[in-house]
């Protein structure tokens, strides 16, 4: 196998472990893992306004409302008006949201998290530097993303079925 081949293959086979993961987590819980994401840093940070959401996530305010939404339609947050600054609204979980988090299985970037973390910090860098190189060789150095790992659209429900088969490969 060429080098080409051996990168290839290592990109597929993450690709691969967040879809298996990402199914195991919709089985289990019904989310994805945005959505997980979102509740749990509600729950680790209390009531957050949509723009302190979405700089916690590492993604834009549209699309965290967009998950947002789907949470609200779904009663695993809501939305509160503040009493101190009316133009301010805050995001808290419901009951039936920590109900799920609390059942829900390990994420699978917090494995991640604690093998890199225990990296000495020359091969962290190079790693962060190879995998940035990798994402400008692939142009998707600029495509909104969180550091949760998930394949597929955060907006799932709006793509046909087919099409995020062919997505998926």
């Amino acid at each position: 196998m060429n080098s080409v081949e051996e990168v290839l293959v290592a990109l597929r086979r993450v690709i691969r472990a967040t879809d298996i993961y990402s199914k195991k987590l919709a089985k289990t819980t019904g989310l994805t893992a945005p959505q997980m994401l979102l509740l749990q840093i509600i729950r680790t940070k209390g009531e957050l306004t949509i723009g302190e959401l979405a700089t916690a996530m590492s993604l834009s305010q549209a699309t965290v409302t967009t998950v947002m939404d789907r949470l609200e339609k779904r009663h695993l947050v809501t939305r509160q008006r503040s009493t101190v600054d009316k133009r301010k609204v805050h995001a808290q979980l419901t009951v039936e949201a920590s109900k799920i988090l609390e059942q829900a299985p390990i994420p699978l970037q917090q494995n991640f998290s604690t093998r890199f973390n225990v990296l000495d910090e020359w091969e962290q860098t190079m790693i962060i530097s190879s995998l940035q190189r990798v994402a400008k060789m692939m142009d998707a150095e600029h495509i909104d993303a969180s550091p949760v790992l998930d394949v597929g659209a955060i907006d799932r429900h709006a793509y046909p079925t087919d099409t995020l088969e062919k997505e998926k490969g």
